[in-house]
Formats: C-alpha cells, sequence, structure tokens
C-alpha cells in the first residue's frame, strides 16, 4: 500500500522463475498503511472460536482500501483451523487518515452467521492511546482488556 507494489504478485512471480519487476531504486515508500485482521472469534468471550456458515459476506468498497479474503456467503468456518476471515488494509497520506479509512472500512463490513473481531478492532482503532501512538506489544493485555474487564 505504501510503495505500490503488490508482494504477493512479486512472490508469485517469483515462484513462477520469472525475475523481480522492480528494483530497490524504484522503490519509494509514500503515505501510511494499516491493517486489521478480522478473525471468527468471540472478544466477549475471550476470543473464542466462532465457528459457523456465513450467512452474509460482504466487504467494504471504500477509496484506499484492500480487503483480502476468500469468504463469500455459504463458507463454513471450523474451529479446526485458524480463524482469519479477513485482513483489511488501508492507505492515508498520514497515520490519522489512515485509521480513520480502516475504521470506516470496518464499520462497513458485512458479516453474519458468525462472531467477528471487526468492531473490536474498530473500538480499539478509536482508542486514545492508539490515536497518540502509545499503544505497544503488551497494551491490549495491560491497559485495554484489563479495563474493560
Amino acid at each position: 500500500m505504501v510503495t505500490g507494489v503488490d508482494v504477493v504478485r512479486e512472490q508469485l512471480r517469483i515462484a513462477g522463475g520469472a525475475p523481480l519487476s522492480v528494483t530497490q531504486q524504484d522503490i519509494r515508500i509514500s503515505g501510511h498503511a494499516i491493517e486489521a485482521r478480522v478473525n471468527a472469534e468471540s472478544p466477549e468471550r475471550g476470543f473464542m472460536p466462532s465457528p459457523g456458515t456465513l450467512t452474509k459476506w460482504a466487504v467494504p468498497t471504500c477509496t484506499h482500501v484492500r480487503v483480502d479474503t476468500a469468504c463469500f456467503p455459504g463458507w463454513t468456518v471450523t474451529p479446526h483451523y485458524d480463524s482469519i476471515l479477513a485482513k483489511v488494509i488501508a492507505y492515508g497520506e498520514d497515520r490519522d487518515e489512515a485509521i480513520a479509512r480502516l475504521r470506516h472500512a470496518l464499520r462497513h463490513l458485512r458479516v453474519e452467521g458468525v462472531e467477528t473481531t471487526a468492531a473490536f478492532a474498530n473500538e480499539v482503532l478509536a482508542h486514545p492511546d492508539v490515536l497518540n501512538g502509545r499503544a505497544h506489544t503488551r497494551w491490549l493485555e495491560d491497559e485495554f482488556l484489563a479495563k474493560a474487564a
């Protein structure tokens, strides 16, 4: 999102025997990107898996937002594998714009049939510690989840 290079596409090209389509000198970083992983889990039940069949699955089609997923209505989420449903990635000229776009996208993700972490991620992204860059690797456990309990 910040380089204009689709890394997955490049990996597939290389796996097929093709050379990289860009050089390091071609890479320019611009703006900011942020990602939320949406899982079939219940935040209210300690992030327990939420298996089931997706009765509704509609991803947002927002400007500067990418949704990586393989989900579709009728897809069954089993308790036997990773519970990730999608990665929602947003780009902005700066961090605040990227966060705002990601929050907008998460609000417009429509999922029925399983519980998801989308609303929880949106709530985390609205927290002053996150907005002011004070979150760290143990922040959820130390601050957010402890205060929510």
